[in-house]
């Protein structure tokens, strides 16, 4: 009877730390979230669209992931301790938007998996190898890719025929607007066209620039693609329809605005894919192996009460082809 006992009890006692263990929650994982830009009302629809993918996946705020956001407001040294404080958690993986985070973020920790948004030229900038395979940590979903220069300009001067030089805005802080600049510059050269670049020091001159190409006779504008465009939204809409400027942007909140025109990804559709790659890399898969995605969803936008402002006559054609009309 004492050996029955004593092999019971033993049996029990090898058992007991496999059931305590199987009765554990899983580790609460955690997923840190770096944006260049401030929190607002336009912003901050990006945060809850991610989080409720991630929900439809599975994971759930409190009860298996933790999420930190931390807002960079286009400031730098803020950007920077930011990247140290999500690298220092460690979380998990970090959703960084925009290509200042991502580069801090690769600073503060080699090794942290980052899945970003809203980069324009990755390849170009050093962040991966190559879009299909990324070979090291970062992986993400690019904002732009250059059919989209030829595209601003041809939907331009179908909106604005009378257009003959074209004036590009890019922000110093968007190491891709040189990229985007050629590819807009070709386009305009092969439908007879000029175009010169618009490059503030900084925001501040961002207005005085818009002024000096609006003294030129039939110009427009182009803003290329950044994070910059967004944090300094009003310092170049503002100028812009003040100078009457016929203004093609990337982005649907400059038209929902009051803008002319825009052409550009679905914002939301970056933020809602990068949940996915998010959950794929907490259940074991690596950057490396996750290629970078190019844009699936491009939305063009029209406001038919700024084209009327300008003088302006759309043409049925590209009032069809529209995915929103503002009137």
């Amino acid at each position: 009877m004492k050996r029955r006992t004593f092999i019971t009890l033993l049996g029990g006692a090898a058992a007991w730390p496999l059931t305590a263990r199987a009765q554990q929650p899983n580790r609460i994982r955690r997923i840190g979230i770096l944006m260049s830009i401030a929190q607002d009302s336009l912003t901050e629809p990006r945060i809850g669209t991610f989080q409720e993918e991630l929900q439809n996946l599975g994971w759930t705020p409190g009860r298996n992931v933790r999420i930190d956001v931390r807002w960079g407001a286009g400031d730098f040294d803020l950007i920077r301790k930011y990247a140290s404080e999500l690298a220092g958690i460690p979380a998990d993986v970090v959703l960084a938007s925009g290509i200042v985070p991502v580069q801090e973020l690769r600073r503060a920790a080699s090794t942290l998996s980052i899945v970003f948004v809203l980069v324009a030229d990755p390849v170009g900038l050093g962040l991966v190898e190559s879009l299909a395979r990324p070979g090291g940590n970062i992986t993400g979903f690019t904002q732009f890719e250059f059919s989209f220069g030829g595209k601003w300009v041809e939907l331009l001067k179908e909106i604005a025929p009378r257009t003959r030089r074209i004036g590009v805005l890019r922000l110093p802080t968007d190491g891709s607007g040189v990229a985007q600049y050629s590819v807009v510059s070709a386009a305009a050269q092969s439908l007879g066209m000029e175009s010169s670049p618009i490059d503030p020091s900084d925001a501040g001159k961002i207005e005085s620039g818009i002024a000096a190409i609006a003294s030129v006779p039939d110009c427009a504008l182009i803003v290329t693609t950044s994070q910059a465009a967004t944090i300094h939204r009003q310092l170049i809409a503002t100028p812009a329809a003040r100078h009457r400027l016929p203004a093609m942007y990337p982005y649907r909140y400059f038209a929902s605005g009051g803008g002319l025109i825009s052409y550009g990804i679905d914002l939301m559709d970056q933020y809602r894919r990068a949940a996915g790659y998010c959950d794929r890399i907490l259940k074991g898969e690596k950057p490396a192996d996750l290629p970078v995605q190019q844009p699936t969803k491009v939305e063009l936008v029209i406001n038919l009460k700024t084209a009327k402002a300008l003088g302006l006559e759309v043409p049925p054609t590209l009032l069809a082809r529209a995915d929103e009309v503002i009137e």
